[in-house]
């Protein structure tokens, strides 16, 4: 197969990205790609004006289109669209807000052409980020690699390059909560890693909060490992052997005619264990929610109007 034969499709989620939308297809533009591309912006569920820049830029440019969310779906249901629909031997993905460099491109693309399925990009901060934004990041990244079975390199991107084999084996997953740093990783591919460094929001604001890092982190974990379950089984044993020590210190002080511990001590450890148990529970109920939702198999994401003739 020859290079003119080939075709790359480049996956952008954008929520209420509507001002950089114009600029992230004039930076690709600028940049030397050897095949025929297609620019497939996934719009997840903005209440902006961005569904109407899409609308304008897929008239104007044919090798542009997009998908619109009825609502929002989140940023890792996003990118499962787009590789659903996309239909290129290669596929790339990336961000909206220009913080992904598209200048990274022909590098990800000659990596591909070495014969790697992936190619993973790792961010290299920016020096105006703020030190809590660091901290935060890299403490993701620690609990990811202590409590997953998937190792994630630190300031691993959703900025990557996928072969259209390791896109074909994505198409087939339909679970409802994804974690596609660790879905990479998992599959198995040939896969290799390049470094850049990360760019200032061209314009608005991060749209991923505390809060979503936090899920995504719980994803991350969950998704891929059962340490957590392994985890409340030692917190359990470990329980059991301190109430065992309790009780023979109960029965010494007893025999020993002295006075036990009142209240105070008896409610102390009584709301130890409590929440020691609830947080056992809490655990084992977000497996089983897991669960619950998966075995109803209801639709990953909904479609309201799409250019791109593959998306169903």
């Amino acid at each position: 197969m020859n290079c003119m034969s080939k075709k790359l499709t480049i996956i952008i989620p954008v929520y209420n990205e509507s001002s950089n939308i114009f600029r992230v297809v004039s930076e690709i533009s600028k940049v030397t790609i050897p095949y025929p591309y297609e620019i497939l912006f996934i719009n997840d569920g903005s209440t902006d004006d961005t569904e109407l820049v899409l609308k304008e830029i897929a008239c104007t440019k044919k090798h542009v289109f997009f998908i619109s969310f009825v609502r929002n779906y989140g940023h890792q249901m996003a990118l499962k669209a787009g590789m659903d629909a996309a239909t290129g031997d290669g596929v790339i993905s990336m961000d909206g807000d220009l913080q992904h460099p598209p200048s990274l491109i022909p590098l990800l693309i000659r990596k591909w052409e070495e014969g790697f399925d992936i190619v993973i990009t790792k961010r290299q901060d920016h020096k105006n980020i703020p030190f809590m934004k660091k901290a935060m990041s890299a403490l993701f990244y620690k609990v990811i690699n202590a409590l997953s079975s998937a190792h994630i390199s630190y300031g691993e991107a959703d900025f990557r390059f996928l072969d259209k084999k390791v896109v074909a084996v994505f198409k087939k997953i339909h679970e409802p909560d994804l974690f596609w740093r660790g879905m990479v990783r998992w599959v198995g591919f040939k896969s290799t890693e390049v470094s850049y460094q990360a760019e200032e929001r061209f314009k608005g604001e991060s749209k991923y909060t505390f809060k979503k890092m936090v899920s995504l982190a719980l994803n991350g974990i969950l998704s891929f490992s059962t340490k957590p379950l392994y985890f409340s089984i030692y917190v359990g044993f470990g329980c059991a052997f301190t109430s065992i020590l309790v009780f023979i210190y109960v029965l010494i002080s007893f025999f020993s005619n002295r006075v036990v511990p009142g209240w105070t001590s008896t409610l102390i450890i009584m709301s130890f264990f409590s929440g020691v148990q609830l947080v056992l529970i809490g655990i084992i109920g977000l497996y089983i929610g897991k669960l619950f939702v998966q075995v109803k198999d209801r639709p990953l994401y909904i479609i309201n109007e799409s250019t791109y003739g593959n998306a169903d």
